[in-house]
């Protein structure tokens, strides 16, 4: 039980948090259909990167309690930019991926009946959103500390 009574009480980790789920929010009304989507809410991918601003929260705040030159915010630092990475990289790599997939099922569609789910093509990002959402996760953090 004590354990879980620190957990709670972790700042650094409700701050981090927090920013994910404003990232998460803000989704709803960047799409790229122009309207409110709710259901973006719950989605990968787009504007502002939730993973970016949950981990550029976290070492900036690190950085302000423990010191920018801290080990801590050594190693925070290097595991954001490892997700940042991974976010704008690897990840929209597997979006183009699923868009020429997709566009192949369509195209195979044509005069015949295929019953293929369509792969899911929003799920890294552009370094533009990846950007924002480290813009956003630092303000999150120096906002809330």
């Amino acid at each position: 039980m004590k354990y879980l009574m620190e957990f709670s009480h972790n700042g650094a980790l409700a701050i981090s948090i927090i920013a994910c789920f404003l990232a998460q929010f803000i989704k709803i009304f960047t799409g790229k259909e122009k309207r409110i989507d709710i259901k973006r809410i719950t989605t990968s991918g787009g504007m502002p990167s939730s993973h970016t601003s949950f981990v550029t929260s976290l070492a900036t705040v690190v950085g302000l309690v423990d010191g920018f030159h801290s080990t801590n915010f050594a190693i925070a630092v290097v595991f954001a930019a490892i997700v940042m990475y991974d976010a704008a990289g690897v990840r929209r790599a597997v979006g183009k991926q699923a868009t020429i997939l997709n566009q192949m099922l369509e195209d195979l569609q044509h005069g015949k009946i295929i019953q293929n789910e369509k792969l899911k093509e929003l799920i890294g990002h552009t370094p533009f959103e990846v950007l924002g959402g480290a813009i956003l996760g630092i303000i999150v953090a120096l906002v809330l500390i």
